[in-house]
């Protein structure tokens, strides 16, 4: 909000540059809570896709966040009014493998009920797999 006022003062001001300066510093503040948005989506999307590998099953819940995180990276990357979106398909892949050390974390507490360690799950877990099926959930639903 107070971005927002000093942009309306520099506006009134005539100082254009300096505004265009804010406009540019707050732009980069939404993307980068988008991203945020984004890799906490995919902290969930991810543990649940680890959780399936290893344990070697579906259910259905599992099914119903996995579907969920989907929906709401899908929406959080799209840009409203203009149209077109505010991660390249390669910000996206970088954020999920940012999210991945934090899902793998959780998994641990989640897969068989916490039968195995970080590093242990770090072993049974192919993470360019995991990464490539998550892209490949959210492009589907992209197109």
């Amino acid at each position: 909000m107070e971005e927002l006022i000093t942009l309306k003062e520099l506006l009134q001001q005539g100082n254009i540059p300096e505004a265009i300066t804010l406009v540019e510093e707050m732009e980069e503040m939404s993307k980068d809570d988008r991203i945020n948005n984004i890799i906490s989506y995919g902290i969930i999307l991810l543990i649940y896709l680890i959780k399936q590998q290893v344990e070697k099953r579906k259910i259905r819940s599992g099914d119903v966040s996995i579907g969920n995180s989907v929906l709401a990276i899908q929406e959080k990357k799209k840009r409203r009014k203009s149209g077109g979106y505010y991660l390249s398909l390669e910000e996206l892949k970088l954020s999920l493998e940012a999210a991945y050390k934090q899902a793998i974390n959780k998994a641990s507490l989640e897969v068989e009920e916490g039968r195995y360690s970080r590093q242990e799950l770090l072993k049974l877990v192919d993470k360019p797999v995991i990464i490539d099926q998550a892209m490949d959930l959210i492009v589907t639903l992209d197109d």
